[in-house]
């Protein structure tokens, strides 16, 4: 076979996002970075080489054998959860989150479970020394055996080091500051974090051990070079949370093992992240009695249902234009749901700033949350309580219509586990039990029922039937 012939050629690379152009652009158009692009050579065969032998010849699916090893479970339920059940063999695991969130707190008590329970593990660190581990470690109780902790940033040395070990889990952190030394560029930049990762996953594929690597964010709240590793790696975890509440939340946005609506919840303590056995009374542990603007509302959060707080404020405005802020719920949602109560309840918002946000950080993005936040800002806008044994789910149409939400029991079990007395549910499409968990059921057909019903006292500002 000819040898191909190579040549080179200039392409400018965004080291954001990893987008080739032909030419030097101020702004990236792809992720609208600033002075992102740099000049990069790369050289090109005008003869193609091609293999004659496969290196992987195609297997006919029906005899392709099943894997008979199940998922490495650990002794942390939350993470399991989040992951699907536990931890794939060869995996490739992404975990990004804020400066200081606790991501590599929480990569360390799980390294250390999995040495305890699994066998070697290995917790890479590029940007703290073994010494500084291991005055975390001693602040988290962590003893260490059979966990071992390498301080390197070259990821041959890396590949190296767990070849000789063979480890049943290994923890890189971060992805940002390991390189590869063939690659003339920067560590961090986007073509080392490709590369390594692409290193990284083809080891973690040969050797059946799972691999976590930490990612830093940017900005915008996103993985630096989002594109470039969301595709690779097989699951990506964000750990979430507020800088002044010790809870976190550790979400799933990918996950080719399981499914991407679950959540894991913990808790920020002296001894690192303690797991929240029980979300729904943490959330509400702060809610006093008849509240003003605040509601209750079941959620589903994957398989898992929780009661979470909508709080809301009404306000005249100052300015000329009244404000609308959403903290927790989709924007646009809370600008349907005024528009809805304006025109059909002939509530008049349009002098009003609003302002909704749910409690303990919690994202919602279902519309089940609907009734509570209309039911929520008209509380506030008259100035009366909401019923504190009730809670309340469903979705608002244009109309002024409730809707029915998915698998309404498991909202209304949860909401009876938690003592609330009474719930609202949408009457169509609801197939609870009236008597279901000895709770009262009180379908509504359309706003305006809805809200007599949950105000404490009936409001005089309702439009009458």
């Amino acid at each position: 076979m000819a040898r191909a012939d190579k040549t080179s050629r200039t392409i400018f690379v965004c080291q954001q996002c990893g987008r080739e152009n032909a030419k030097w652009l101020g702004r990236c158009p792809n992720c609208q970075e600033w002075n992102s692009f740099i000049e990069k050579t790369v050289s090109t065969s005008t003869t193609p080489l091609r293999s004659s032998v496969p290196i992987n010849p195609a297997q006919e699916l029906s005899q392709v054998a099943t894997s008979t090893r199940d998922r490495i479970p650990l002794p942390l339920p939350e993470f399991n959860r989040v992951l699907g059940g536990g931890l794939v063999a060869g995996s490739l695991v992404l975990i990004g989150g804020d400066p200081g969130i606790g991501k590599s707190t929480l990569l360390l008590q799980v390294a250390a479970l999995a040495a305890g329970t699994q066998g070697n593990v290995v917790y890479v660190t590029g940007e703290e020394t073994i010494h500084q581990i291991r005055l975390r470690a001693s602040r988290l109780g962590i003893s260490g055996e059979r966990l071992y902790l390498l301080a390197e940033t070259e990821l041959d040395a890396i590949i190296g080091q767990l070849d000789e070990l063979s480890p049943s889990l290994v923890v890189i952190d971060s992805i940002q500051v390991a390189h590869l030394p063939e690659l003339e560029a920067a560590p961090g930049s986007i073509n080392q974090v490709r590369g390594c990762t692409m290193q990284l996953m083809n080891w973690a594929k040969s050797s059946s051990v799972p691999v976590f690597i930490v990612g830093h964010v940017t900005k915008d709240g996103t993985i630096a070079g989002p594109r470039a590793l969301e595709h690779i790696v097989d699951a990506v975890l964000y750990l979430e949370g507020e800088p002044f509440s010790a809870h976190r939340l550790l979400r799933s946005v990918k996950n080719r093992f399981g499914s991407t609506n679950e959540i894991g919840v913990f808790e920020m303590k002296e001894q690192g992240l303690v797991e929240v056995d029980n979300p729904s009374k943490a959330f509400l542990s702060q809610r006093g009695g008849e509240t003003v603007g605040s509601v209750v509302v079941p959620v589903l959060e994957g398989s898992r249902p929780l009661l979470v707080e909508i709080q809301a404020l009404t306000n005249p405005t100052s300015f000329g234009l009244p404000r609308r802020t959403a903290n927790g719920v989709d924007f646009n949602r809370l600008l349907l749901i005024t528009a809805v109560l304006t025109k059909r309840l002939g509530l008049k918002l349009g002098n009003q700033d609003i302002l909704v946000n749910v409690t303990g950080g919690l994202k919602l993005g279902e519309p089940a949350a609907d009734l509570g936040i209309a039911l929520a800002v008209t509380s506030s806008f008259r100035d009366m309580a909401v019923d504190p044994e009730l809670a309340v789910t469903g979705e608002v149409g244009l109309s002024g219509e409730i809707r029915a939400v998915s698998q309404p029991d498991r909202r209304v079990t949860e909401a009876a586990r938690l003592g609330f007395k009474r719930c609202l549910v949408p009457k169509a499409g609801t197939r609870v039990s009236p008597t279901s968990e000895g709770i009262q059921l009180i379908p509504v057909s359309n706003l305006r029922e809805a809200i007599k019903a949950g105000l404490v006292k009936q409001s005089k500002g309702l439009v009458e039937e």
